[in-house]
């Protein structure tokens, strides 16, 4: 997955260039150029038909990056094998197509590094660089890399002069892209004063130290003899070629967690040894000087240390502690600046509670002035409300002295009056009498009435039981003569029925007779009892009539006896 991710940040370069019009498109003839190449770099076998069907001629116009990134997986990518190309050819490609359209070195010579070590600086600007696209190196990055490049040529980065360029330099994405940081380089702003042999053997180093290859002298296993082999250091494997071209392959070392590096003292003619122990084999090398056979030791030991924790490079695993190391700073800036923010508000929220404070306490001085301002006005009507109330009591007092004078001749009236009440409540009693009379002979009727009625729908219904055992008869009668003798017993019992039923229709007709005359008994109490009510308003017309002289006396009367008057009218006029 790393290598996937490595081959598509070169190959996205070289796609780019290729988009002359910047559209986001490439022409499927120069796709399809570009995957032939692919497949030359990269030693995958040719597969000239599914290129060719692809990328065959129609009206479909330029592909997106999206468009291809399917074939570039299926048949390029997924095809690719760890160990079975030269990377570095590859990223040659790469570097070829999008240079000759992006990067713009000094035309007078002036540049401080050559096209050479340009390619270099971009392998590894891709390395270094963040794994999103647009691709673009961030400032950390940017400040470790001329770091690494200024320590191999002992001299000391103005990391404040480096601080100031990025601050002025316009950054999309979060970095710099390869063409500002090439510019940057070339400038000669940060390596100002040293020629380019010493910049071309820093870049170099550090182009060496971070890919993990170089020359080695090595001891054979048969001829005991000493050759110089290019030498490719993985976290797995260290392999080795004849010449940096890595055409001839002529073994590898596998390395794992049995495997050590010690040190040997110089003999044979040969300085700076050291050799790797393996289960097997004990291989034994030599270094130009002392510097690289430390930095050989170091990094085969830490690639045995990393393919025992399960890791893939040592700078892959510090470039990725690098980024952890960012994102907590990050982290820690973006909690110190809510922080800081949240301190703000809460000094905002102080001042406006202090200001809220300070408007309360006038809002309250003004409502304490407000209030003796209200007290005072309330202590002056109370004031003069007391004055009021005496001169009221003094005139209910006089009210009161003329109102005890007059009470004593209501008294004397009211007495007179009681006894007037006392005789139109016993009239009254005795009218209730009558009228409860009159509702039991008027209750005493009605259930005459109902009864009366009751024996009529007897009567009915058994006058329509005979008609109805006539009609049976006559049928009978009628159908039945040939019948005559055999049916004559049934029509005797229909006789006898017929017989009864006359019988009661015979009693319901006395009944009848007999509900009638407690009608009349009824109605004759109801006129006897009409009498009586008659009588009695005629008494209650002559008490109705003033007792005696004097006004007020009469109003007194009429007052008492005006209620009754409407409901003996009532009575009157119901028992009429």
């Amino acid at each position: 997955m790393d290598l996937r991710a490595e081959l598509l940040k070169s190959i996205w370069y070289a796609f780019t260039a290729l988009d002359v019009e910047k559209s986001g498109k490439v022409s499927k003839s120069q796709l399809k150029v570009l995957s032939h190449n692919l497949y030359t770099v990269l030693c995958i076998p040719h597969d000239p038909v599914a290129l060719e069907e692809h990328f065959r001629d129609d009206d479909d116009g330029p592909v997106s990056s999206q468009g291809y990134m399917p074939y570039l997986n299926k048949y390029i990518l997924d095809k690719v094998e760890e160990g079975a190309f030269v990377k570095e050819n590859f990223d040659e490609l790469c570097w070829t197509l999008t240079a000759k359209k992006n990067y713009k070195p000094d035309r007078n010579g002036n540049s401080v590094v050559s096209h050479q070590d340009a390619f270099k600086l971009w392998c590894l600007f891709n390395f270094l660089s963040e794994d999103k696209y647009p691709l673009v190196m961030v400032p950390d990055e940017v400040e470790y890399l001329l770091k690494k490049i200024c320590t191999a040529m002992n001299v000391e980065l103005n990391s404040c002069e480096l601080d100031d360029y990025l601050a002025q330099e316009p950054q999309g994405h979060g970095g710099l892209t390869v063409w500002q940081f090439l510019d940057m380089v070339n400038s000669g702003r940060f390596l100002r004063g040293i020629e380019q042999e010493a910049v071309s053997m820093a870049v170099e180093e550090v182009y060496q130290e971070v890919i993990e290859d170089g020359y080695l002298w090595k001891k054979g296993q048969l001829r005991r003899n000493w050759s110089e082999r290019w030498f490719t250091l993985k976290p797995s494997v260290l392999s080795y070629y004849m010449s940096e071209e890595r055409k001839e392959k002529k073994g590898s070392i596998a390395l794992d967690k049995h495997c050590c590096v010690e040190v040997l003292p110089d003999r044979d003619g040969k300085r700076c040894m050291f050799c790797v122990k393996t289960s097997s084999r004990t291989y034994e090398m030599s270094a130009s000087d002392t510097r690289q056979r430390q930095e050989w030791t170091l990094a085969i030991q830490t690639a045995i240390r990393l393919q025992a924790e399960g890791k893939k490079s040592l700078h892959k695993d510090l470039k990725q502690k690098r980024r952890e190391q960012r994102e907590q700073r990050e982290q820690r800036k973006a909690a110190k600046e809510e922080e800081t923010q949240r301190l703000k508000q809460l000094q905002e929220e102080k001042e406006r509670k202090l200001q809220e404070l300070e408007l309360l306490k006038e809002a309250q001085r003004q409502a304490e002035i407000l209030l003796q301002e209200e007290e005072e006005r309330r202590r002056q009507q109370h004031e003069e409300m007391q004055r009021t109330l005496e001169i009221q009591l003094r005139e209910a007092e006089q009210a009161r002295a003329s109102m005890q004078a007059e009470m004593v001749l209501k008294e004397a009236e009211a007495e007179r009056q009681r006894k007037r009440i006392l005789e139109l409540e016993a009239m009254q009693e005795r009218l209730q009498e009558a009228l409860q009379q009159e509702v039991k002979a008027r209750q005493d009727e009605e259930a005459v009435r109902y009864a009366q009625a009751r024996l009529l729908a007897e009567e009915e219904e058994k006058l329509k039981e005979l008609m109805k055992l006539k009609e049976e008869q006559e049928e009978y009668i009628i159908k039945t003569q040939l019948e005559k003798q055999v049916l004559k017993q049934e029509m005797e019992n229909k006789n006898k029925c017929l017989e009864e039923a006359q019988k009661q229709l015979e009693e319901v007709r006395v009944n009848r007779q007999r509900v009638d005359q407690d009608v009349m008994a009824a109605q004759r109490k109801l006129r006897q009892a009409s009498t009586n009510v008659k009588h009695w308003n005629v008494q209650m017309n002559r008490l109705m009539h003033p007792i005696g002289p004097g006004e007020k006396r009469t109003n007194v009367s009429g007052g008492v006896f005006a209620g009754y008057q409407p409901l003996l009218s009532q009575r009157d006029s119901s028992l009429k």
